[in-house]
């Protein structure tokens, strides 16, 4: 597989990724570079990771992760929006959430499950791994501190309810990946 290949499906695999770092820069009170490169970090590393784990189960295991990924995904995007936007219609005041590392984590796995089945793919097409989870964790590092950077600029409009925003991105962002494999496959 060629670089341009691999960096078109890099790409592809960054946008929730990208998407749910938006929404991080959003709930930003202030800009801070540390929590910007964390959010990056981490969601770079999960789908280089579960690019690779998705290539090491190969084709034994295909069918089972396939069948069930969009609702895992669904599951976890849904939940974490939710409590975002319950949170923010309870607070009298808009509190500003911090993406702890759990939550980091959590979301880290969400939008890197389809990485899981490149991953898969990959196997079947017989390509050796490493580069290719390396662009993909490259890539989607860049996009995401992008994607912060511009976030937090966008949540300095006032009177802009940026916690309840972030929780309306990861539920569409979940609603995507389920309806993209349940209508759309």
């Amino acid at each position: 597989m060629n670089f341009i290949s691999i960096l078109f499906i890099a790409v592809g695999l960054s946008m929730d990724s990208l998407a749910v770092s938006i929404s991080g820069g959003i709930c930003m009170s202030s800009f801070c570079i540390r929590k910007s490169l964390k959010i990056a970090l981490i969601l770079g590393i999960f789908q280089g990771a579960m690019t690779g784990l998705g290539w090491s189960l190969g084709i034994h295991f295909s069918s089972y992760i396939t069948e069930y990924d969009h609702w895992i995904a669904f599951t976890l995007l849904g939940y974490l929006g939710g409590k975002m936007i319950y949170e923010s219609l309870k607070a009298e005041e808009s509190s500003i959430i911090s993406f702890s590392n759990k939550m980091l984590v959590i979301l880290g796995i969400a939008t890197s499950i389809d990485a899981l089945a490149v991953g898969i793919s990959l196997a079947f097409l017989k390509t050796d791994i490493y580069f290719p989870a390396i662009i993909i964790a490259l890539t989607t590092f860049l996009l995401s501190l992008t994607g912060v950077i511009c976030g937090c600029r966008f949540g300095k409009i006032k009177g802009l309810n940026v916690e309840l925003i972030g929780g309306l991105i990861l539920l569409v962002i979940g609603t995507k990946i389920l309806a993209e494999h349940t209508l759309f496959s």
